[in-house]
């Protein structure tokens, strides 16, 4: 095998040296890296750390759109986010405008070498395969190797599991790689990367259970819970139409596997609730608490507002411009989302429900319309303002880079508008990201109930849910008992989990996951606000002897105040550049890039795309 033919294995070597020793000031750190981590770093606790560290700051997944090189945002798009309907690549992935080539989808890898998060993913991977090679044979207590280890195998499992639901299948390395004897192997089929996939996460539950983490010097570490929750959402994407359909002849439906996510899922959700793991009580402050205070968090990537290069752009990106904020077409509602939301009885908001006002869409709704999504005249207390309101119609006075509607979910409303931006690599609000929590783990305990047939365990998790987010009982059981059967039940699942995890990045991936995107109809659009006049925009913008405009007296409950200011029918933001939703059956897998393909004359292409002979659900 030549030489040159090293994509794969690139860093299969030990990459994480050069990482370490750029901030590291120990001459430990500063050996020469002869192909390979000097065999002393397994022998000391304090480097395995810090080769932890940076394997998890490789590996945990960010806030969505965190990071936005090699196209990355295009994993987010949806009938969600307007962002999906103006974005390039996002609008291939839906089919709104052009198709998706065969270099179009990055996230495996885009160089051969290189340091930073999503150069190529087998970097990651090898650090974690030099981990579990070498520290068993290690002289450091067994206790400390076994919550190493532990980690690393649930870091490993991530990284395959991101790969595989993408791609479909991908090749499996598992041991460190030597430069002068390389053993690069074909793709492997879906099933084979989900078997390794668990293997690593039982290993990982295996070697991690007794071990807790310190909430400082810990926060953001992989406990036994974590890499049970891990394992229940792996084996419920193969139990999953994507991967277990059930109208192709040529893969025949499996309904074991739905037994085996119920089983998994009903693990995690008991290890989880042993671990003090439940729900927040109130929605709202569901990012906002951190540490020991958020109950819901099972997962997740630990940020800062005072340590450097720790920072989210998440706050600046969800702000108004009056506020500190750069708003970002990301955190603006679609249409297709705002006719989701439910009512706060549970049941849908249709022109026949007595609860629903078309030109008040936002009012009588599932609280957790209020608590996400900022329209035209809602309350908005920013920078600690008590009774401020935010104003969204063209042109307002007082906004610029004005959005039809803002996105409350990632916002400190106590932080001033001065401690938004990022200055000298610090600030923001230093918002942890949650990967996983424990409503999602309950969501796809349900999921996996409604599957094996128990709707009333399947409801039961989910009026729990609903009645978290205050929903009213209503007549209808928190809007439950319009769901009577297993596929109704599912129906509704879904509406849940695009309501309940609005705006975190999870709808792209439940839609390919239940082969739900071809379903799409429509297009991205979203309302404007616009006032019926110039002398109306003059008359809500006059101020009193107070200083204050006569717009924060009005009542946007009312239907005749609303009428009499603004337009409606409410006009739209379109693209004009899109289509409708036209996706492609066979996106439902992607292509490998060409620049990963030509690392090895042993990959095959994805079947649907030009040359692609792979057929991910073979076994």
């Amino acid at each position: 095998m030549k030489r040159h033919f090293t994509y794969i294995i690139a860093l299969l070597v030990a990459s994480s040296t050069a990482l370490m020793t750029q901030s590291c000031k120990d001459d430990f750190f500063e050996l020469v890296d002869h192909g390979g981590l000097d065999a002393r770093i397994w022998e000391n606790e304090g480097a395995i750390e810090y080769y932890l560290a940076g394997t998890y700051s490789m590996i945990m997944p960010s806030h969505p759109h965190e990071v936005t090189t090699n196209d990355m945002q295009m994993h987010y798009a949806s009938d969600e986010n307007y962002f999906s309907g103006t974005n390039a690549a996002s609008k291939k992935v839906l089919g709104l405008s052009g198709e998706i080539t065969l270099n179009d989808v990055k996230y495996i890898a885009t160089k051969y070498q290189g340091t930073n998060i999503g150069d190529n993913r087998y970097f990651d991977i090898a650090r974690c395969n030099n981990a579990i090679a070498y520290i068993p044979a290690g002289s450091l207590p067994p206790e400390v190797k076994k919550k190493f280890l532990g980690q690393f195998y649930a870091l490993r499992a991530i990284v395959y599991f991101e790969l595989t639901r993408l791609y479909g299948g991908v090749p499996l390395v598992l041991d460190p790689q030597n430069p002068d004897k390389l053993e690069l192997s074909g793709r492997v089929s879906a099933k084979a990367c989900f078997t390794q996939i668990v293997s690593d996460l039982d290993a990982a539950m295996t070697n991690l259970d007794g071990v807790t983490w310190d909430d400082g010097t810990g926060r953001g570490k992989i406990t036994k819970a974590a890499a049970a929750a891990l394992k229940a959402k792996a084996l419920l994407y193969w139990a999953s139409p994507q991967f277990n359909p059930t109208d192709n002849a040529s893969h025949p439906y499996e309904a074991q596997r739905w037994q085996t996510a119920f089983q998994a899922s009903k693990e995690a959700y008991e290890l989880c609730q042993a671990a003090g793991r439940a729900l927040m009580p109130n929605y709202n402050e569901i990012f906002l608490k951190e540490g020991i205070a958020n109950t819901e968090a099972v997962l997740l990537r630990s940020y800062s507002a005072t340590s450097p290069k720790r920072y989210t752009i998440v706050e600046r990106a969800s702000r108004p411009a009056s506020e500190g904020g750069a708003p970002a077409d990301y955190y603006v509602p679609t249409t297709l989302l705002l006719k989701a939301y439910r009512m706060k009885d549970g049941t849908p908001a249709s022109g026949d429900n007595l609860l629903y006002d078309d030109a008040l869409f936002w009012k009588n709704r599932d609280p957790r319309f209020k608590n996400t999504i900022v329209y035209n005249g809602a309350d908005w207390p920013l920078s600690g303002k008590t009774g401020r309101k935010q104003w969204n119609y063209t042109n307002a006075d007082g906004e610029s880079s004005i959005k039809s509607f803002y996105c409350k979910k990632f916002v400190n409303p106590s932080l001033s508008s001065a401690s938004v931006g990022i200055f000298n690599d610090i600030g923001g609000n230093g918002m942890d990201w949650i990967e996983i929590r424990f409503a999602e783990v309950m969501m796809n305990y349900a999921e996996s109930a409604n599957e094996t047939g128990d709707l009333a365990l399947a409801k039961e998790l989910v009026r729990s849910i609903r009645q978290r987010a205050g929903i009213e009982q209503g007549k209808y059981d928190y809007g439950l008992s319009l769901a009577a059967n297993k596929e109704q039940m599912r129906d509704l699942l879904m509406n849940e989990r695009q309501i309940e995890f609005a705006f975190e990045g999870k709808r792209y991936h439940d839609l390919r996951r239940t082969r739900r995107m071809h379903t799409l109809e429509g297009t991205i659009q979203t309302y404007l606000f616009e006032t019926k006049s110039d002398a109306l925009k003059k008359k809500l913008e006059a101020k009193n002897a107070a200083g204050i405009m006569h717009r924060e007296s009005l009542d946007m409950n009312n239907r005749d105040t609303v009428l009499n200011y603004f337009k409606y029918p409410y006009n739209l933001r379109t693209e004009s550049a899109n289509g409708a939703f036209a996706f492609r059956d066979y996106y439902y897998f992607y292509p490998l890039p060409n620049t990963f393909m030509s690392s090895s004359p042993l990959l095959e292409q994805t079947i649907g795309y030009e040359g692609g002979t792979f057929d991910p659900l073979n076994n």
